[in-house]
């Protein structure tokens, strides 16, 4: 089993329907999403395996000792006492060749939580195993992001982190103005609009390979 702290915006909200459409599934149990097109499944499955969803905490599996409550409650004790950050504007950006919804600029509040969050939950990971290591492939990575990926269990933490809400795997340059226009048309709804980062969630993979799903969900703290 593997666990990870993602946002995700709930299963009744606007931008959980619009990418629960483009993905094909929803990572809430028991929540239908629209027939996928299958001329789009290639596309998508990699972030439908996933769930949408941003990144906290990476994926990890449990520490010797460590438990799925115990993790929930810890979860629930850390969205208490923080405060909800708001992404001023909602942003399609194209990185590394995918597709993914980001805040139009920086956000610092976010960017923090998101750093809390890696220390906060880093007790309850196993340290990586010899396969986990060879799959981020350090070789690739920076210094800097190789020490986090040894230290931490992944590699874009910190100064490295960006926010993003994957929608696509990579898309070849000649294919990506007609998806990019596609995601436009499709988000537009949420596009240049703010989004309140308002709770965190506690995904699970019950085994290697099978899709991601929402845990349970725990609102961060609203009031100042």
């Amino acid at each position: 089993m593997r666990v990870a702290i993602y946002y995700t915006p709930p299963a009744e909200a606007p931008l959980a329907h619009l990418a629960a459409g483009w993905l094909g599934r929803s990572a809430f149990p028991g929540t239908p999403a629209e027939p996928l097109d299958p001329g789009r499944a290639a596309l998508v499955s990699e972030p439908a395996r996933y769930g949408f969803h941003a990144t906290m905490k990476a994926p990890f599996r449990f520490a010797e000792g460590r438990s799925l409550e115990a993790l929930d409650e810890a979860l629930r004790q850390f969205c208490n006492a923080n405060r909800a950050p708001v992404i001023r504007q909602l942003a399609l950006r194209r990185l590394s060749g995918f597709f993914a919804l980001v805040p139009n600029e920086g956000e610092p509040a976010l960017d923090a939580l998101a750093g809390e969050a890696v220390r906060a939950f880093e007790p309850f990971r196993a340290p990586l195993s010899p396969e986990d290591w060879a799959r981020r492939k350090p070789e690739t990575l920076s210094e800097r992001a190789r020490a986090h990926l040894l230290q931490w269990g992944y590699p874009h933490v910190f100064e490295d982190f960006r926010f993003h809400m994957t929608l696509t795997g990579r898309v070849a340059d000649e294919a990506a103005p007609a998806v990019e226009a596609e995601l436009q048309e499709r988000f537009a709804p949420v596009l240049g609009r703010p989004l309140a980062v308002d709770r965190l969630a506690l995904f699970l993979q019950a085994e290697p390979g099978q899709p991601f799903h929402v845990h349970s969900l725990h609102p961060l703290r609203s009031e100042p």
